[in-house]
């Protein structure tokens, strides 16, 4: 099972009166995070996802506070379900020995010319597959 990689740089502007990266900000980093796993996705010689897709549902815990500093923060992806038309990707935002946030995303394949959710394809759920893993995410496995 392979998970997806992402070095997401902090920026001073994602910083709260607090002093630690401000709750709404983590949902641009996963969204960052994202985006590059699903363009990684798609294939040269395939349509993988290639008509889009959608957020259907976000869900975030918080477990340690991240302060602004000039290394990039890692952002760990794979996915934990694929249904019929949605699939789970779960994350956690992390350095080597601290975890900051462990969050899921249900995305949704979407059809941009007829407007409407889409199936995932045969070879969509293939590729996805090589990223699955039910045992380590999800919604059950976020509490800490």
């Amino acid at each position: 099972m392979a998970r997806h990689l992402y070095s997401c740089p902090l920026r001073w502007s994602d910083m709260d009166a607090f002093g630690h990266v401000n709750n709404a900000v983590f949902l641009r980093y996963l969204e960052e995070a994202r985006i590059d796993f699903m363009f990684r996705l798609s294939s040269d010689d395939g349509p993988s996802f290639s008509g889009g897709s959608v957020v259907a549902r976000h869900e975030i815990d918080y477990l340690r506070p991240l302060v602004h500093r000039h290394e990039p923060v890692t952002i760990e992806s794979w996915v934990t379900k694929i249904g019929a038309a949605s699939l789970t990707v779960s994350y956690e935002i992390k350095d080597p020995e601290t975890v900051y946030v462990r969050a899921t995303t249900v995305v949704v394949p979407f059809d941009l010319r007829a407007q409407r959710p889409r199936r995932i394809t045969a070879e969509e759920r293939a590729v996805l597959e090589e990223y699955q893993d039910d045992s380590a995410g999800g919604a059950e496995a976020l509490v800490a």
